[in-house]
């Protein structure tokens, strides 16, 4: 039986959250599942581009303004407290520019393709409402990432409490980059992303249900 680009794609994504989830969740893995992290961005990124169908300039142009759009956000950020409140990064998101993670582009690549391919997957038409509902699901993913970061020290708080306006941030953020995933013309049909999405929420859900 031969497997189909987005079929092969599916089945890694799952396969390396499962065998993460497994490294996390034991505790003489986690100082090596932690070093992984960084490269498993990566990969996620490459199945992201790779079952993406029919790449095009906005589709690449997508690419790099979320990026930098994402790492600026959190430059500024860090710097200054004033956007997503009080933080900085720990060693699990990897190398370093001005205290910020090189993988937190990537990161936000990954959350706002996935979830603008998901909302696309339900059917929504206007983009006004695609883009509050995808932002809608990004601050959910983040409710549930929030805490499980903390303890595997990808970021830390000033205070041990999660602001409200991290939250509110996340929200409007997202649904600045969504509305910009929604309008250029590429391609919005990749299978492959909704999935990564989900397995993303379940990954951290879990994570978070364990340690309740």
């Amino acid at each position: 039986m031969k497997l189909s680009r987005n079929s092969i794609c599916i089945l890694l994504i799952v396969i390396f959250h499962v065998v993460g989830l497994t490294g996390f969740m034991v505790p003489a893995f986690n100082g090596l599942f932690k070093q992984l992290v960084p490269f498993h961005l990566l990969l996620m990124l490459f199945l992201m581009i790779f079952s993406q169908p029919e790449k095009n300039s906005p589709f690449y142009i997508f690419l790099v303004v979320t990026y930098l759009a994402g790492y600026t956000i959190e430059l500024v950020g860090v710097h200054t407290g004033m956007i997503f409140g009080e933080y900085s990064y720990g060693s699990t998101l990897g190398l370093k520019l001005m205290q910020i993670p090189l993988m937190i582009g990537v990161n936000w690549i990954l959350v706002i393709y996935s979830a603008g391919m998901l909302v696309h997957s339900i059917g929504i038409k206007n983009t006004v409402l695609a883009a509050a509902v995808g932002s809608t699901f990004v601050t959910l993913l983040d409710f549930v990432i929030e805490p499980v970061a903390i303890r595997f020290d990808y970021w830390a708080w000033k205070t041990n409490d999660i602001p409200p306006q991290n939250y509110v941030a996340w929200y409007l953020f997202s649904f600045v980059l969504l509305y910009l995933f929604m309008r250029l013309p590429f391609k919005k049909h990749n299978p492959a992303a909704p999935v990564l999405f989900i397995t993303q929420f379940l990954f951290f859900l879990i994570l978070l249900t364990m340690d309740s």
